[in-house]
């Protein structure tokens, strides 16, 4: 019975060591480049389609009512509310509040669109309240 824990104990004497081990150089590791944030352009998307839902919002047949919108694209999807039409400087705008309820959370917005010279809607103000 000696002689077999003797002997197991010569093999466990000389075991592995991390003053003895050697770095291996053969593993080769790299940084990654930054990517733009997906959720930077979700929200970009999500402000166009806002935009085109309050471009084509018949502000007078609503009477008030909220305008759901939805974007399929980022699974977004909310309601434009407090939409008013203002002519100012014989300019036509549309301002405007609205949620968005994405996967990253809900927030609202408030914006102003205006109808361009050439006749297409341009969002003049989008920012989050």
């Amino acid at each position: 019975m000696v002689s077999i824990v003797l002997s197991l104990a010569g093999c466990g004497a000389g075991g592995f060591s991390l003053e003895k081990a050697a770095v291996d150089r053969s593993i080769l590791t790299s940084s990654t480049s930054a990517s733009a944030k997906p959720a930077d352009s979700d929200r970009d998307s999500d402000q166009t389609t806002i935009g085109n839902a309050v471009s084509s919002a018949d502000i007078e047949q609503l009477g008030g009512q909220a305008v759901p919108w939805a974007n399929a694209g980022t699974g977004s999807r909310g309601s434009i509310t407090e939409l008013a039409e203002l002519k100012d400087s014989g300019m036509t705008c549309r301002r405007f509040k609205a949620s968005r309820e994405s996967f990253d959370g809900v927030a609202m917005f408030e914006g102003e669109l205006c109808l361009a010279s050439a006749g297409g809607w341009r969002m003049q103000g989008f920012k989050a309240l």
